[in-house]
């Protein structure tokens, strides 16, 4: 298949998803698979590229919030107060969705996941098409998304046809998505916005998934965002190296034979990063490979994905990551660094 074009024009990326066409679109979280949501076939073709089950519902981007009604039904009251304050944003709503919503999108499901990107090129496409695009994230399913338009070539290569390319993506995690369906509102995938800033801005308890259940919408599935590389994570340098311990069996002496096997170290700071590398140069078989320190929560949110496929172009069979604390965005990146554990590679063995 022929390398996709990748533009910068919005009106070429609104041409292309009018006639039925794929695009890779950027937001501030990461870049999107596009396919007009209204187009039945386009979107079973998303599903079909990504390798995506069909009952996995998919995010429908909007230019603005008086668009959530023309797929919602009904709109919720909480949703007035949130896209006040969050939209555009990285905020995903859950909300019932109208009778004319495609069962393509929605999964199945009588609920429809609305919610409208803050990047200046996608909200110049999406106000050319006055309609919602239906964008999950523009990699293979369960694979680490894409935060820049390279990334987007390099999984999908011919199976999309343009990427509008908008530049590295701010935020680098997925969009917190909250299910407005019930009596009260649910925090069923962490990102940027936290339960607590929702809370201040409804003005009442917001609760968070039990991790019960079928999921509801994307990303919540046990493994996911994973490299080829097995992730470990811990909550600081020593908790990482004891971790590694549990390595040597799943690389074994295959890899002995090859020589050492390299293992990408990944965390916040410059120290953390040194006495890690010092841990496991001194440990027989193990080649430590610093990858740039990704600084606080919102740099490691930002740097996440894209250190993770440093990791894999380095051939490292390991990624040892010390976690940011269990605040603000940290809280997404370590949900996306656990579901990576969980869906890498030897994380079962």
């Amino acid at each position: 298949m022929a390398t996709p074009e990748v533009t910068t024009d919005a009106r070429v990326a609104a041409d292309v998803l009018r006639s039925g066409g794929l695009v890779g679109l950027p937001t501030e979280t990461v870049y999107g698979l596009a396919a007009l949501a209204t187009d039945t076939d386009a979107v079973r073709r998303v599903f079909a590229v990504k390798g995506r089950p069909a009952d996995h519902p998919l995010i429908v981007h909007l230019p603005d919030v008086t668009h959530a009604a023309r797929w919602a039904d009904p709109v919720p009251e909480a949703l007035a107060p949130l896209a006040a304050a969050l939209w555009p944003g990285p905020l995903t709503v859950v909300v019932r969705a109208a009778a004319h919503v495609p069962a393509e999108v929605t999964g199945g499901r009588p609920t429809v996941a609305l919610r409208v990107p803050a990047h200046p090129l996608a909200l110049e496409v999406l106000a050319l098409l006055d309609d919602g695009v239906a964008a999950p994230s523009a990699n293979r399913f369960g694979r680490v998304s894409p935060t820049c338009a390279a990334d987007v070539v390099a999984d999908l290569d011919g199976d999309v046809d343009l990427v509008l390319d908008g530049g590295p993506c701010a935020v680098g995690v997925e969009s917190t998505i909250v299910d407005l369906t019930g009596d009260v509102p649910e925090v069923l995938r962490t990102g940027a916005v936290s339960a607590a800033a929702l809370e201040r801005i409804v003005g009442g308890e917001v609760r968070s998934w039990s991790g019960q259940g079928a999921a509801r919408a994307p990303g919540m599935l046990a493994a996911h965002y994973a490299p080829t590389a097995r992730v470990l994570v811990a909550d600081d340098v020593g908790g990482a190296v004891d971790l590694l311990a549990g390595v040597r069996p799943v690389t074994g002496t295959a890899d002995a034979a090859h020589g050492s096997v390299r293992v990408a170290l990944l965390a916040g700071t410059a120290d953390d990063l040194e006495a890690l590398a010092a841990a496991v140069d001194a440990t027989a078989g193990f080649e430590p490979v610093a990858l740039e320190p990704v600084g606080d929560a919102d740099g490691y949110a930002h740097h996440l994905y894209a250190r993770l496929r440093q990791a894999d172009r380095l051939g490292c069979a390991v990624v040892l990551a010390v976690a940011p604390p269990a605040a603000g965005v940290g809280v997404a990146v370590r949900d996306r660094l656990g579901r990576a554990a969980a869906g890498s590679a030897g994380a079962s063995s």
